[in-house]
């Protein structure tokens, strides 16, 4: 019956009918599941349980007749003097010149707004002459699309959910509903379109925010399932003995977090199935030993390794740390654009003939003229870097490589297995020992004269300075010291005394590579950039990393930044210059100054910004929920994946009568998908 056309629906006409259909609702269940996006409370409070600046609710009775006052063009103030309790709140209404004419003397008006404290006063947002309804002081609100209307919309759900709602099916099993204390689907529905209290809607919004993170999750992880089996891997049977030698040869000893995620990444290698994980870590925890001890194991089983970059100095990094680490294990070879004539060839030659163990190079490797003797391991370094279908082109370089994909940017775990969700996921959290942490300070804008001087001290210690800024050329729309001024002013700061450079993402890729080979010669001293150093650059004598407008970036991004510095032995330092005006730029700046630790910055980043700006404003990959917010609620996206992948291992699904419900909702949604699930 649900499945019948939503103009069966009480009220529902057939102008209407296609208007909705227009808004996605076709059945009477699209209607039952097309959630408000916001709520307007109408719930009112005694003025002494009011905070200052809170949005509320207050009935009273009107002493005078309003005032009403003209200013600017078109614009308008009307005040209404009300009588709230044994009080005199003035009520505020911009722009409402005609509610002159509706409001009189010794009437009830109930208005809701914005709550001025310290003047008693409320501006008003809307108002409705007699008492406030107390039967529903919360009203649902809808997105809406062409004619329909709130109202419109809000009756004929109000008509499907008396008709309809005690024909939802309940698709999650008893054992969850009981576990997390959740109302059932048919309430749920109820009380999220026309909810009682908030403590009624808390429970709906909970009840289907679990829902569709564990549908969600039960599709990626028999995604995931049906993925591993379709590709065998190469089940390379690498040599043990041989990688813990090759481990006893580095100067350092793993950290604990290393070894963890070594110890995953092999037995995904020795599998049949194909590896297909994520390795995230923060700046500086190690996971080139772990990558380069991962290609050596694909070596000792007889296959060969290629490690592909976004740049070529990051390419040409890579490579002289393996050719150091490899020396006597391995043959590493760099492959890269700049690279022509008869060292390409010959490269590629050698390449093919298995005479080269390991490659390393930019998209280069993908080129059709690259053909390997026998790819085992794929290592893609700041893999959103990277194109997917320049990814795949890679992959098929190879019968079915294994690929380990790596990143710096550190994404809470849940949210990094979610957004990246056909990957495995392995974790660095820990930083090797000795490794001093980046000293931060947040400082203003008028202190930038000492900033200077304390760049010029550690210039003339021998050691490099970047200073980072949003912009590049002069913005009307933000007050926003940017690159190519900064620039300019530091060249005639610090005249001929020292040199400094100037990086900005409308540099031709070979005039950013060439000021970069200049910089780690060091023979620019200070260089002047904005975000395009965020990742993968290793200049270890760059001991100063100043960020300008530092309350213009996220936690992660600032993070991300200071990596820079803090490579070397010497002590090194972040100066955020800062002048924020809302909390949360404050709040931002203390973290950064607090702690240095990449995973909870990105918690605290999610605290402080929504997924969008986390993620960019359209990630591929991460899903659209109705009711669920990955960021606000990944607590109960980690339950929901915990709960999912018990019920995939244990088969539940196939097995169990009590998941009967829930299998048809995912071969349902499936198929709308286009997908096959079985």
């Amino acid at each position: 019956m649900l499945k019948a056309p939503v103009v069966q629906v009480k009220g529902v006409g057939e102008k209407l009918g296609e208007a909705l259909i227009d808004m996605g609702i076709g059945t009477i269940e699209d209607l039952l599941y097309y959630f408000p996006n916001r709520y307007d409370v109408y719930e009112r409070k005694p003025l002494s349980e009011i905070e200052h600046n809170e949005k509320a609710t207050i009935e009273g009775q009107v002493l005078a007749e309003p005032t009403l006052t003209f200013f600017g063009r078109n614009k308008s103030r009307l005040i209404v003097q009300l009588q709230v309790e044994h009080m005199v709140v003035k009520a505020v209404m911009f722009n409402r010149a005609f509610a002159k004419k509706q409001i009189h003397a010794g009437d009830t008006l109930t208005v809701t707004g914005k709550w001025d404290q310290h003047r008693l006063q409320i501006t008003v947002s809307n108002y409705k002459k007699g008492e406030a309804n107390a039967h529903e002081p919360i009203q649902p609100v809808y997105p809406l699309k062409g004619e329909v209307t709130n109202l419109q919309l809000k009756k004929i759900i109000k008509n499907a959910v008396s008709d309809y709602s005690g024909q939802v099916e309940e698709i999650l099993p008893a054992y969850y509903i009981e576990k997390y204390k959740l109302p059932r689907r048919s309430q749920a529905i109820k009380q999220i379109h026309f909810p009682e209290n908030h403590q009624l809607l808390k429970h709906a919004r909970r009840r289907f925010i679990y829902e569709e993170f564990l549908l969600f999750q039960l599709k990626m992880q028999l995604l995931r399932k049906r993925i591993k089996e379709a590709t065998k891997g190469h089940n390379q049977e690498y040599d043990k003995e041989k990688v813990e030698l090759f481990i006893k040869s580095f100067p350092f000893p793993l950290t604990s977090a290393q070894k963890r995620s070594l110890k995953e990444i092999l037995l995904d290698m020795k599998s049949v199935n194909r590896m297909n994980r994520l390795l995230q870590g923060d700046v500086g925890s190690g996971k080139t030993a772990v990558a380069a001890i991962c290609l050596y194991a694909a070596i000792t089983a007889g296959k060969q390794g290629a490690l592909m970059v976004p740049t070529e100095i990051l390419a040409e990094q890579h490579y002289q740390s393996l050719t150091t680490l490899m020396d006597g294990f391995a043959r590493v070879e760099l492959l890269t654009g700049s690279i022509k004539g008869k060292r390409r060839k010959d490269i590629l030659e050698r390449v093919q003939a298995n005479e080269v163990d390991i490659l390393v190079g930019t998209h280069a490797l993908i080129q059709d003229e690259v053909s390997f003797h026998h790819l085992g391991l794929v290592i893609v370094d700041e893999q959103h870097r990277f194109g997917v279908n320049q990814r795949r082109m890679l992959r098929e370089k190879g019968l079915d490589p294994d690929v380990l994909f790596m990143t710096a940017t550190p994404i809470p775990r849940t949210l990094a297995i979610t957004a990246f969700g056909d990957m495995d996921v392995s974790q660095i959290d820990e930083m090797p020992a000795g490794r001093k942490p980046v000293d931060t300070y947040w400082v203003k804008d008028n202190m930038f004269d000492r900033v200077l001087q304390f760049i010029h001290k550690e210039v003339k210690n021998g050691h490099q300075a970047y200073v980072i800024c949003p912009l590049i050329e002069e913005s009307d729309k933000l007050d926003i010291q940017n690159a190519v001024d900064l620039y300019t002013m530091l060249q005639a700061h610090f005249a001929s005394e020292l040199q400094v450079g100037l990086m900005h993402g409308r540099l031709h890729s070979d005039e950013k590579e060439a000021v970069m080979k200049e910089f780690a010669a060091n023979q620019v001293q200070v260089l002047v950039s904005t975000t395009v150093v965020e990742v993968g650059v290793n200049v270890p004598n760059a001991t100063i990393i100043v960020i300008y407008d530092a309350e213009r970036f996220g936690l992660s991004q600032l993070h991300q930044l200071r990596g820079r510095v803090g490579r070397g032995d010497a002590q090194s330092y972040c100066i955020l210059v800062a002048d924020p005006k809302g909390e949360v730029g404050k709040e931002r700046m203390r973290i950064m100054t607090e702690t240095t630790d990449g995973f909870e910055l990105s918690e605290q980043d999610l605290q402080l910004r929504g997924p969008g700006d986390f993620f960019g404003k359209k990630q591929s990959g991460i899903p659209e929920f109705k009711v669920g917010d990955m960021v606000h609620d990944y607590r109960a996206l980690e339950t929901a994946r915990q709960d999912a992948a018990l019920i995939i291992a244990e088969n539940r699904l196939a097995e169990d009568p009590h998941y009967q419900t829930m299998r048809n909702k995912l071969k349902e949604e499936s198929s709308l998908q286009g997908q096959v699930l079985d």
